[in-house]
């Protein structure tokens, strides 16, 4: 093998690793293991019943996964909602609570929440309206096509953020990230997260 072919593939191969490696992360730079995450108080609803979503308050209970997801009722957000929904339990044993936020209206979140195939009225969905949350996250907030219709057929008539998870310990702190994955994968990597964050609290465990 030449060393010129030697050098080509490595170059190659480092690219290629690279490109991996960033497929795993959101596509824009969202706040990331270790940042503060921005308190913040919104509008939400569960099981169609609108209130006022504090994380601060949530925090109190233990970690809190907070989902940014572009819209309600979309394909990969009324996944992305059902799996968090049938496997609430499961990030309870663990202690961890789930909020997802987006820029849909309070409207639309309380028909969203109460929907039996998706939030099914286990988790609560914040309405981020101005989009103001998202940025403090750090994530970007995009336009949808004129026109663009739901999966029920009804037009969207808000912008929309990336789908971004962040997994908020008790003292404030980012633990982890999530984004550039399928929501199916979104959801089962929180949850392996929370899970590793109990198991290394754990007595015992350093």
């Amino acid at each position: 093998m030449s060393h010129w072919f030697k050098n080509t593939a490595t170059a190659l191969a480092t690219v290629l690793g690279a490109a991996a490696w960033l497929s795993a992360l959101p596509a824009h730079a969202a706040l990331k293991a270790g940042d503060a995450a921005p308190e913040f108080k919104l509008k939400a609803s569960q099981a169609g019943k609108a209130f006022t979503y504090s994380l601060k308050d949530a925090l109190r209970k233990g970690p809190v996964v907070v989902y940014f997801y572009p819209s309600a009722f979309t394909a990969g957000c009324n996944v992305q909602a059902h799996l968090f929904a049938t496997q609430v339990d499961k990030f309870a044993e663990v202690g961890a609570t789930i909020v997802g936020v987006s820029l849909d209206s309070i409207e639309r979140l309380n028909d969203f929440s109460a929907d039996p195939q998706y939030c099914a009225g286990k988790i609560p969905v914040a309405s981020d309206a101005d989009g103001l949350v998202a940025r403090a996250f750090d994530l970007p907030i995009s336009a949808v096509p004129a026109g663009r219709k739901d999966t029920r057929g009804v037009e969207i008539d808000h912008a929309r953020t990336e789908r971004t998870t962040f997994i908020v310990t008790p003292d404030g702190r980012v633990a982890a990230t999530v984004g550039g994955v399928a929501p199916d994968a979104n959801v089962q990597q929180a949850l392996d997260i929370v899970q590793r964050l109990r198991a290394k609290a754990a007595p015992g465990k350093s």
